[in-house]
């Protein structure tokens, strides 16, 4: 079973994404923070990471790139979630190393598209 890091500071988004992840029989785990999911990382790399863009102390795009930087950190296939929908985020993203970009809110449709596109379902 495919695990899957759902990381974002709204316990709501978190509880939306596990539902919808759970439903497409992924294992999930969560983290609300930037610092919480590098550490996650560190103990077991995930194979795919539901990422927010704006957290508070560390941000997604500082967390994308601590995640890249760790041994293993090249695997998952990352999906920065914002809820900036401009050219410069995206370009900001992909810089940083994300597989792709995903707009907020979300439904189940958007994410299993999404996740099909970079190869994780």
């Amino acid at each position: 079973m495919k695990q899957f890091l759902i990381v974002d500071d709204s316990a709501v988004i978190r509880k939306v994404a596990r539902r919808i992840l759970e439903g497409l029989a992924l294992q999930v785990t969560e983290a609300e923070c930037g610092e919480d999911a590098v550490a996650l990382c560190r103990e077991a790399m995930p194979d795919a990471i539901l990422l927010d863009a704006a957290m508070p102390t560390m941000d997604g795009f500082e967390a994308l790139r601590a995640v890249r930087a760790l041994p293993g950190g090249d695997a998952p296939k990352i999906v920065l979630c914002t809820m900036e929908n401009d050219l410069a985020q995206r370009a900001r993203a992909r810089h940083a190393g994300a597989d792709d970009y995903m707009m907020k809110p979300f439904d189940r449709t958007s994410v299993m598209n999404k996740l099909q596109d970079v190869g994780v379902i």
